[in-house]
């Protein structure tokens, strides 16, 4: 009987600390196609899986095909266009607290490495890798969401990750978190001067060039509830000032405060307060007597 034994020599298992699987998504050309030029405050991997098509950034559309993996950086405006003869396929991961470093890229063939003013774009083939293999199985444990789904996940991504590093001489760092602290303390600033306003998650994406779902993620990390809860929120402690201090109906506070109803005002300042704004505010009459 023949018997091999591999010993596995030491390792950094904490290699990628800090980093975070927030998405993983998949598209297909169907002829609806929104082409917008677009960007994310994180790191996002674009997998081609079938078709070509071209990617375009700030500066420059580059061509891509199967297997291609185009690394997108942070803050980088991009977006994807497919040929109707060819309709794109393709998966991507939308990933925390990673920026790649190319200082010592090797060059290779199919592989492209752009330096927009927001950050770099890198395209190259991973057909002789087994990045594929593995983002099928990640899309498989996602979609079943089976127990513990997301550290099978996660896991994925860093097997994923050492792929890509050990085929190309890519390098990580892990992000720095402070323009992530500073947008988030921009939207909380502005919530707080314009909460009367009609706000929505696509008005604060626009105002913070960020994407809805990662913006949720970003500020909910930072303050410790969703942008809308704090919006909530705020309202109803300007309301109960409001109630406390002035004699406006509660129509009138309902509308100055930006609910689209007097109803709507008294079921959320209810479910805040415990009380119905008259309740509210009988009972600060009271208390001052």
């Amino acid at each position: 009987m023949g018997n091999t034994r591999h010993y596995i020599g030491d390792n950094d298992p904490s290699r990628f600390n800090g980093l975070k699987l927030l998405y993983v998504s998949t598209s297909k050309y169907e002829g609806d196609w929104q082409s917008i030029l677009h960007s994310h405050a994180f790191c996002e991997l674009f997998y081609v899986v079938k078709g070509r098509g071209s990617f375009i950034t700030e500066d420059m559309e580059f061509p891509v095909n199967e297997h291609d993996m185009v690394i997108i950086s942070p803050h980088v405006q991009h977006t994807e266009k497919s040929l109707h003869a060819s309709p794109l396929e393709y998966i991507a991961l939308g990933i925390e607290g990673l920026t790649f470093s190319f200082e010592n890229i090797a060059s290779a063939q199919d592989s492209l490495l752009i330096q927009t003013a927001s950050g770099n774009v890198y395209k190259y083939n991973t057909r002789s890798s087994n990045v594929y293999a593995y983002l099928n199985i990640m899309l498989t444990e996602i979609t079943n969401k089976e127990e513990n789904y997301e550290a099978v996940c996660q896991s994925l991504l860093e097997v994923v990750m050492l792929c890509m590093l050990r085929n190309n001489n890519l390098s990580i760092r892990q992000n720095n978190n402070s323009y992530l602290n500073r947008e988030c303390v921009q939207i909380k600033n502005y919530l707080d001067a314009s909460y009367m306003e009609n706000i929505t998650l696509d008005t604060l994406a626009s105002r913070s060039h960020m994407n809805k779902y990662y913006l949720v993620h970003a500020f909910t990390k930072y303050v410790g509830v969703s942008p809308i809860t704090y919006l909530l929120q705020r309202r109803i402690d300007e309301g109960k000032y409001l109630l406390r201090s002035t004699s406006h109906s509660i129509s009138q506070i309902a509308s100055i405060l930006g609910f689209s109803s007097q109803s709507y005002f008294s079921q959320a300042f209810k479910k805040s307060v415990g009380q119905t704004p008259i309740q509210y505010r009988n009972a600060c009459k009271q208390q001052r007597q």
